[in-house]
C-alpha cells in the first residue's frame, strides 16, 4: 500500500500490524472513518490471546493485576508449582525488569488508578460490540451472569468486597446473590463443596474465535487485504510510516497501528512500560448437563464457559516466553483444583488444549495512542483483550482520524514510565 496526500491533514491510508481482536477492531473502526487499511500478521488471524481465552465481556470483572493481594499471593505461589500464578524462578532480564516494576505498582494508589483508568473502556465496551454485530460481523454475543461460585460465604464476602471497591470508583456494579436451589438451577455443575455463589449481571460472551473470524472476515469485506509475513521494524518516514518485512519489499501508508499483544515491545522499541506475556490455558471438555452461562471459581481463578455442547475451562497466570511450548503440568494443575467443586465433567476426555500470551504491563493501564508521527500503538490489556478490544480499536481510529487524544485514552499514554 503507498501513503496517499490526505484529506483535511486526516489519514488515507493505514497499516495494522496484528490480527487479533484489537488489531482487527482497530482496522474496523478505522474502515467506517474512510480509511483505507492493509493488516499484516506473523502468522494469521487469531493465532495469539484471541483464538483460546474464556470469551468474556465482563466490564464489571475487569479488575487490574496489580494489587497488593496478587503480590501477596505472587510471593506463595513461587513455592507452589501448581498455583494459578506461576512465575519461572529462573527471569530473563526481561521478565526482571517487569516483575521488580509489577511489584512496585501493587500499592492501593497504583491500583485505583488503574481502575479509574480502565472505566472510560468498560463503560463503552458493550455498545462498541452492539456496533460491530449491527453493522455486519456475523457472530453471536451472548447476554447472561456470570456467576461466582465460594465454599463458603466468607469467599463470597472476599469477591464483594472487592466489587464494592470498583463501585466506589464508578463502575456499574449489579449482583444476585444465590444458594440452595437456585445455584444449582444456575450452574448444575456444582458440586456439594460450593455453598454460596454470586450473578454479576449486565455481562456478555463470545465464542472468541469464531468471533474474531468474522470480524476478519468483515474487515475483508469492506475492502482490506490481510497479509500474512513477519514485521521486523516499523518507523515515521516524513509525513507517512513504513513497515519493513522479514521478505518483502518494505510497505507504507499514511499511518500504523501496532497492535500485536504479548509482541508488542519488539515492534514498539520507545516503550518505557514493558509488556510481558502472560500466557493463560484453556481446554475443552464435555459435561453431562447444559450450561445457561458461563461461571468462576475465585479462588482457583478458574473461567469456565459453555463451548459447542461442552465447557472451555481457562487458567493460570504463567509469566514465561510466548513463543515457549505449553506446560503440561499447568492443565493438570487447573485439572486437579477444579475436580472437587464440579460435578458431571469428563475432564480426561479434554480436547483443544491452548496457551495462549496475554500482554500484561506492571502497572495494570493499557498502552494506547501515538508512540512517534504517524505510529501507533494499542495493546497492554492483559487479561481483558477481548472485553476492551473492539472499543480500544474505536477510540484509536478516532484519534488517528481526528489527531485528538480522546479523553479516554489519556490515561493510557504509551509513552508514559510505569506508574506516572
Amino acid at each position: 500500500m503507498a501513503g496517499n496526500e490526505r484529506i483535511d491533514g486526516g489519514p488515507r491510508s493505514a497499516i495494522v500490524v496484528g490480527a487479533g481482536i484489537v488489531g482487527l477492531s482497530t482496522a474496523w473502526f478505522l474502515q467506517e472513518r474512510g480509511v483505507e487499511v492493509t493488516v499484516v500478521d506473523r502468522t494469521g488471524v487469531a493465532a495469539g490471546a484471541s483464538w483460546g481465552n474464556a470469551g468474556w465481556i465482563a466490564p464489571t470483572l475487569t479488575l487490574p493485576l496489580n494489587s497488593p493481594a496478587t503480590l501477596r499471593y505472587g510471593l506463595r505461589a513461587l513455592r507452589d508449582p501448581a498455583a494459578p500464578l506461576h512465575i519461572p524462578l529462573a527471569a530473563d532480564s526481561g521478565l526482571g525488569r517487569f516483575l521488580f516494576q509489577f511489584a512496585a505498582s501493587c500499592r492501593r494508589s497504583t491500583l485505583r488508578r488503574a481502575v479509574r483508568a480502565n472505566l472510560p473502556l468498560n463503560e463503552e465496551c458493550i455498545e462498541a460490540f452492539d456496533v460491530l454485530v449491527s453493522n455486519g460481523v456475523d457472530a453471536p454475543v451472548t447476554d447472561a451472569p456470570i456467576t461466582a461460585l465460594f465454599r463458603s460465604a466468607d469467599e463470597a464476602r472476599h469477591m464483594l468486597a472487592e466489587l464494592d471497591g470498583l463501585s466506589e470508583a464508578g463502575q456499574s456494579v449489579d449482583v444476585t446473590h444465590l444458594s440452595g436451589a437456585a445455584l444449582r438451577e444456575q450452574v448444575p455443575l456444582a458440586s456439594p463443596a460450593i455453598t454460596a455463589a454470586i450473578n454479576v449481571n449486565g455481562q456478555r460472551f463470545i465464542d472468541p474465535g469464531r468471533f474474531v473470524h468474522a470480524l476478519a472476515r468483515a474487515v475483508v469485506d469492506r475492502g482490506a487485504t490481510i497479509h500474512t509475513a513477519e514485521v521486523q521494524g516499523v518507523y515515521s518516514s516524513g509525513v507517512g510510516a513504513e513497515v519493513f518485512l522479514r521478505d518483502g519489499d518494505p510497505m507504507t501508508a499514511d499511518a500504523v497501528v501496532v497492535a500485536t499483544g504479548a509482541w508488542l515491545s519488539r515492534l514498539a522499541g520507545r516503550l518505557r512500560v514493558p509488556v510481558q506475556s502472560g500466557r493463560g490455558y484453556s481446554f475443552t471438555v464435555p459435561v453431562d448437563r447444559p450450561l445457561p452461562g458461563p461461571f468462576y471459581l475465585p479462588g482457583i481463578r478458574v473461567a469456565c464457559t459453555p463451548y459447542r455442547d461442552g465447557l472451555r475451562v481457562s487458567g493460570t497466570m504463567e509469566f514465561r516466553d510466548p513463543y515457549e511450548p505449553a506446560v503440561p503440568a499447568r492443565v493438570g494443575a487447573i485439572v486437579a483444583s477444579a475436580g472437587s467443586l464440579l460435578e458431571g465433567v469428563r475432564w480426561a476426555e479434554r480436547t483443544d488444549v491452548w496457551v495462549g500470551p496475554r500482554p500484561v504491563t506492571p502497572d495494570g493501564r493499557p498502552l494506547v495512542g501515538e508512540m512517534s508521527r504517524n505510529v501507533y500503538v494499542a495493546g497492554g490489556h492483559g487479561m481483558w483483550g477481548l472485553a476492551h478490544g473492539p472499543v480500544t480499536g474505536r477510540l484509536l481510529a478516532e484519534q488517528i482520524t481526528t489527531g485528538k487524544q480522546p479523553d479516554a485514552l489519556r490515561e493510557l499514554d504509551p509513552l508514559r514510565r510505569t506508574g506516572r
